[in-house]
């Protein structure tokens, strides 16, 4: 699972399903992809006890005030609100901008849908340096169970103080943000991040099921986000794939449930969601005039304020009660468009479209005439109230759809030409990675030590014979081949070479020649265990900065272009193709440059929202991820930002190497006799009433903390013991 939804097999994909639904259907709040994540990985218990019966470190917790500054707290982050009395234990299940500038009756300013964080008014973003955003947070004061829990009576206590929590149970606070970037980022990544920094104590804890330390085979940053970010993955696919469940954005809701919500004829039931859905409708359709035309009117409406007006609705929206109407409010919004409108745009004129998915549960605009705006998915966040205060651009926007350009590949001295391994008076030894050009067109540079001797001992245009070793694989008749040498005044190549299938870009070669021999060699070198490197997985050394460059969408032995790619495969291509190229292949590119680079000037508008909606997927998805640079006097961007340099949003590839490992139930590729076996880690088991650990799994214990990073070993809990990792039959 910590690779993702895809590599899980289906029998394991209905166990944890099954499971999935049984939490979304016990919990009252709609449960968020991050949720669903800690039920698995902390335990929650179904019998009524949540998290309490999951022996997680209280005191870890990060704590809260109600009213003050707040550090970033994602949904599904544990918590402890500061009373003046006993702590009050919860977890955060939903989360959304809570503006100043929101009406009660949730007519919000233009400007504020799709602000960015720190946005100090119409067309102005502030200055982008740790950014503050006024939010509320739902926490849900029962995930711990009953012993953990306050009573009716201590809580409506506290609700009626309004000094730690308010009225309705909520938690408003001012969250700080490190950079704007880090404000722009999804969910999932955001809960990425506060378990690996924040919470990495209860993420990395011996205590619970399977610790992400074992599930990668070790503590290395890299290793544990790829682990993580595949288990949130495979979370998220299962919520996807159910039948019973319904999702909006990463909450999650029964199917029942909704369908009772439009059944109800109380206060926020399906007559009040009806009249929710007519009154969004309606609310930018001009009155009737007898003279002239009308101008056009574009309202903004904030769901979460407004369902605050209907008769009724206070009690329901404390609580946990509040997530819960949100998301039915705007999954109700969601089917009026796509079942009522053309792309949004319905009988009466007027378009209406989702533009702020967080600001004040859900912000739906709503436009007349709407038929003088280009169509698009009405349900993607567009945030035209924020663009719509900004200045225009200068430059005029180019009358037809522009095709992308062709980006030249890096030259030898950017990415190394190679290096020389040992010249002795026997033979010449030197490595060098293959190119892509090389790749296509058949040849392979010279050592200039090669070239000299042979120039001395040839003719202009000698030939050879080369032998390849591709370790571990089988080769035919590319083994051995007779190929032409090009000599030139200090240069020289071989000619005419078949490469194998299985060749790629920034693949290390090692060629050695003996003196006076008319035979080279070439070899690639084994990796110790296999890796996956983006969408490719190799057993082989390779160079990461030609993978990354080289090996792209458009690239293959075969030529190389962007002709007939899309939105995503553009900007990948351009991102690995432009940015700035680490050591390890990792590449960063301004993001306000990329239209251009990828058309070679500006493009259309709508060229140019296409690539901003891809790289919102990509980076949503993790295949690219933001970061923080900044610009020098003379244009020029640095990674990582500099001191009194003006900072910029970069987008980054990464290329992420995790382990190919077989999975726990299955076999090595190619083995045999392990059909049937499964490998079970280490883990905590609950003890019958009166029972005690031994000593020898005491020890066992203190030695698994000690593999999971804990170098001074943890004491296994009251009331369990400790089963060493082992295999079993099925």
């Amino acid at each position: 699972m910590t690779k993702g939804y895809d590599a899980v097999p289906d029998e394991e994909r209905d166990r944890l399903r099954r499971y999935l639904e049984a939490v979304v259907a016990a919990r009252p709040a709609p449960v968020h992809t991050t949720v669903a994540f800690n039920a698995v990985y902390f335990g929650y218990d179904l019998g009524g006890d949540g998290y309490g019966g999951s022996p997680l470190c209280l005191d870890d917790f990060p704590v809260i005030t109600f009213g003050e500054c707040a550090p970033v707290l994602p949904v599904g982050a544990m918590v402890c609100v500061a009373t003046g009395s006993d702590p009050l234990y919860a977890e955060i299940v939903y989360r959304e901008g809570a503006h100043p500038e929101a009406g009660a009756l949730g007519d919000i300013p233009a400007w504020v849908s799709g602000a960015p964080a720190g946005a100090e008014g119409p067309g102005r973003p502030g200055d982008g340096a740790a950014p503050r955003r006024r939010e509320l947070l739902v926490p849900d004061l029962h995930a711990f169970g009953p012993a953990l829990s306050l009573s009716s009576a201590q809580l409506h206590r506290l609700r009626t103080r309004r000094r730690w929590i308010n009225e309705d149970g909520h938690v408003v606070v001012d969250v700080r943000y490190p950079s704007q970037e880090a404000a722009r980022r999804d969910d999932l990544t955001a809960y990425a991040d506060h378990l690996l920094t924040t919470a990495r104590e209860q993420l990395l804890s011996p205590f619970v099921p399977v610790s992400l330390a074992a599930l990668v085979g070790g503590t290395h940053d890299d290793d544990l986000r790829a682990g993580l970010l595949g288990l949130l993955d495979t979370v998220q696919g299962v919520l996807n794939s159910s039948a019973a469940l319904r999702l909006w954005g990463d909450y999650t809701m029964t199917r029942a449930s909704l369908a009772d919500c439009w059944r109800g004829t109380g206060p926020l039931g399906g007559d009040d969601l009806r009249s929710l859905a007519a009154a969004v409708e309606r609310a930018a359709t001009p009155g009737k005039r007898r003279y002239g035309l009308t101008t056009p009117v574009t309202v903004y409406t904030a769901v979460g304020p407004r369902l605050r007006g209907f008769p009724g609705a206070t009690e329901l929206l404390r609580g946990v009660g509040y997530a819960a109407a949100v998301c039915r409010a705007n999954v109700a919004l969601a089917d009026v468009v796509q079942g009522d409108s053309d792309q949004g745009l319905f009988e009466n004129g007027s378009r209406i479209t989702l533009d702020d998915a967080f600001e004040g549960g859900g912000v739906w605009r709503s436009h007349h005439p709407g038929d003088a705006e280009a169509p698009g998915d009405p349900l993607a966040p567009a945030g035209r109230g924020w663009t719509s205060t900004l200045p225009a651009p200068s430059e005029p926007e180019p009358a037809t759809e522009l095709d992308p350009v062709d980006l030249p590949l890096a030259d030898d001295a950017s990415l190394g030409a190679g290096e020389l391994l040992r010249s002795d008076g026997q033979e010449i030894v030197w490595r060098a990675p293959l190119r892509l050009a090389q790749l296509i067109d058949g040849w392979f540079p010279l050592h200039p030590y090669v070239v000299e001797e042979l120039c001395r001992s040839h003719g202009a245009r000698p030939t050879l014979r080369l032998e390849l070793d591709h370790v571990g694989e089988v080769l035919d008749e590319e083994a051995v081949q007779d190929v032409t040498v090009e000599l030139g005044n200090d240069s020289g190549r071989l000619t005419g070479i078949a490469w194998p299938r299985d060749f790629f870009p920034g693949l290390m070669l090692e060629l050695r020649r003996l003196r006076g021999g008319s035979v080279i060699r070439l070899a690639t070198t084994r990796l110790e265990e296999r890796v996956q490197v983006g969408d490719r997985e190799t057993g082989h050394c390779y160079d990461p900065r030609v993978l990354t460059r080289e090996d792209t969408p458009g690239s293959d032995r075969y030529g190389d272009s962007a002709v007939g790619l899309g939105p995503r495969q553009l900007v990948m291509r351009t991102v690995r193709r432009c940015g700035l190229l680490t050591l390890d292949g990792h590449a960063l590119m301004d993001r306000s440059v990329l239209p251009r680079a990828v058309y070679g000037r500006r493009p259309a508008r709508s060229q140019a929202a296409a690539l901003e909606s891809a790289v919102a997927e990509l980076v949503a998805e993790r295949l690219l991820e933001p970061a923080l640079g900044s610009r020098d006097a003379w244009g020029q961007p640095h990674f990582p930002p500099r001191d009194r340099q003006r900072t910029i949003p970069l987008v980054g590839y990464r290329p992420a190497r995790p382990r190919v490992i077989r999975p726990w139930g299955g076999t090595e590729p190619g083995g045999e006799g392990l059909q049937g076996v499964q490998f079970v880690p280490g883990h905590l088991r609950r003890l019958r009433p009166g029972c005690s650990p031994s000593e020898v799994q005491r020890a066992a214990f203190r030695e698994h903390c000690r593999r999971l990073g804990k170098a001074d070993g943890w004491e296994l809990p009251y009331g369990y013991t400790f089963v060493t990792e082992h295999t079993r039959g099925r």
